[in-house]
């Protein structure tokens, strides 16, 4: 069982827009989050670096007022989910083997799935290994990491950042990857799952983690996805940041073309953390692009 820290409950109050109760599940000698709205078939958002469920709060509200279920993990180490202190402890495999119990916990069928950051290699991995439960896909400023992927500048400088340090910025990170300032409160509200620097290591561990060679941990399973998703016929949505650093939409169109399909929708004025840029507007996306398949 790994040493890991729970959040004091008192760091989650008066977060701004986001009146969702977090439900728990155990697995694997942690407590894990999650939250549950809604009803209809089900829509599973998936987060990724350095956020939490909390990442989702505008989009989901078109998108359950249209009639759906939306289901938001916090994945190990991030929102109100137990965060274990051991970088080592953290890796694409064990977020998969984490995450993927919630599909059977809810026996989720015809679901819907929407992936930013980290969260699109665990739910894209997700979707090749469970096609039984995940009917459609939504893909939004992320990518699969094979080793043989093109990293840019700004994400060499970023992991390069984390690799230095142990308190980790969270929130100031967050506000440098929206286009529109988000707000002091919305800004806590990142900083909040993180009562000690140790409880940051699951924040630090993703950019560290992130195979750039084919021979690194994860490269290879990164690789077996695309390759199947390549060929994979279920409806695919593609809605990209058009003034994202981290991942540019000249690499959404590249990443689009190899899932067989292309950008649906270009943001406008939104950077990488385009559902705070734009979340009513993604929302209403997914909702209409839902209720007209």
């Amino acid at each position: 069982m790994p040493h890991s820290e729970r959040t004091p409950e008192e760091r989650f109050e008066g977060l701004p827009d986001f009146p969702f109760e977090p439900s728990y599940r155990e697995y694997g000698g942690l407590r894990l989050a999650h939250i549950d709205v809604g009803d209809g078939a089900p829509v599973v958002f998936f987060h990724g670096e350095p956020t939490w469920s909390f990442l989702w709060r505008k989009v989901i509200g078109p998108v359950r007022d249209a009639g759906y279920r939306c289901i938001a993990p916090d994945l190990p180490g991030f929102g109100r989910s137990d965060k274990p202190t051991e970088l080592e402890w953290y890796s694409y495999d064990r977020h998969v083997e984490y995450t993927a119990p919630l599909l059977e916990r809810f026996d989720l069928r015809d679901a819907t799935i929407v992936v930013h950051d980290w969260g699109g290699p665990i739910g894209l991995r997700l979707a090749v290994e469970h096609p039984d439960r995940i009917a459609r896909i939504v893909v939004l400023d992320t990518g699969l990491f094979t080793g043989r992927q093109k990293m840019t500048a700004a994400w060499t400088a970023f992991r390069d950042f984390v690799g230095r340090t142990e308190d980790l910025p969270v929130g100031f990170l967050v506000r440098g990857a929206c286009k529109h300032d988000p707000g002091n409160e919305v800004v806590a509200a990142y900083e909040a799952p993180y009562a000690t620097p140790a409880s940051k290591a699951g924040a630090r561990a993703f950019p560290l983690m992130l195979p750039t060679d084919p021979s690194m941990a994860g490269a290879a399973a990164g690789q077996r996805v695309l390759d199947a998703l390549g060929g994979d016929t279920r409806p695919k949505l593609v809605l990209w940041a058009d003034s994202d650093p981290v991942i540019p939409l000249e690499t959404g169109h590249r990443f689009a073309a190899a899932l067989g399909t292309e950008v649906d929708h270009v943001i406008a004025d939104a950077s990488h953390f385009l559902q705070e840029d734009a979340g009513a507007e993604i929302g209403a996306h997914i909702a209409d692009w839902l209720t007209s398949s």
